[in-house]
């Protein structure tokens, strides 16, 4: 039988997400790590509704991308812990989507991020085949990597050039431009979901910070105030 982790094996069919499982039976590390996805994908949102006006793009958080057949079909999935990957259909056949699909879906994601609940040595892990540095910088491919610590209060961002990640340097403002999205990536210490922490969030290029849904509509209520006009309830 060949081994599932030559990388010249063609097995066919070739399973789509309704095929695949959705989890490995992991969970979340710690309750920090869904109030994290949600605030990037919130303050975001409206930054990709003007890049997609045609809503196809996704966002990943904590879901699956398949990248090789295996005979456990979960081994052949990493799951970043936030992902976007744009000019590709949030459904198919009007089915969500329950993971991501290379063989499927073909577009790599633009950037995939890490929230760090051990050592960092699984994020960090350049084992071929195996470690998770190795199979984003090899085989997933997505142009920017970034691995979070909330412990440290800190994150590393990698750019893929000439086919390997390279550590970039961050700006006077401390953040590191993703320059596809418009938008800088760094540490804001803050309260959110009623936890003060350093967390991981979006700057535009002029370093304003993307606000949240929440954060709007407060700005707003303020702005409103101030001129005398007390909001609707």
């Amino acid at each position: 039988m060949t081994s599932a982790t030559d990388p010249s094996t063609t097995l066919t069919p070739f399973p789509d997400h309704t095929q695949l499982p959705e989890s490995d039976g992991t969970f979340v590390k710690n309750f920090q790590e869904h109030p994290q996805s949600i605030l990037l994908t919130d303050s975001i949102k409206p930054i990709l509704q003007k890049r997609h006006p045609d809503g196809q793009y996704c966002i990943g958080q904590n879901s699956g991308i398949y990248w090789r057949i295996t005979d456990l079909p979960e081994k052949g999935a990493e799951a970043p812990d936030w992902f976007y990957v744009g000019n590709v259909p949030p459904t198919l056949d009007g089915q969500t989507l329950r993971s991501y699909v290379l063989w499927r879906e073909f577009i790599a994601p633009l950037i995939a991020l890490e929230f760090v609940s051990g050592d960092g040595s699984q994020e960090r892990d350049k084992t071929p085949w195996k470690g998770k540095f190795w199979i984003y910088e090899q085989v997933i491919r997505p142009p920017f990597y970034g691995i979070y610590e909330v412990n440290k209060a800190s994150v590393e961002v990698y750019e893929l050039i000439g086919g390997q990640y390279q550590l970039l340097t961050a700006n006077e403002r401390g953040h590191y431009p993703i320059h596809p999205l418009g938008v800088e990536l760094g540490i804001w210490q803050g309260q959110y979901h009623n936890m003060e922490l350093p967390w991981l969030r979006w700057w535009d290029l002029q370093g304003n910070l993307l606000l949240t849904s929440e954060e709007r509509a407060d700005r707003l209520t303020a702005q409103l105030r101030s001129l005398g006009v007390e909001p609707e309830v």
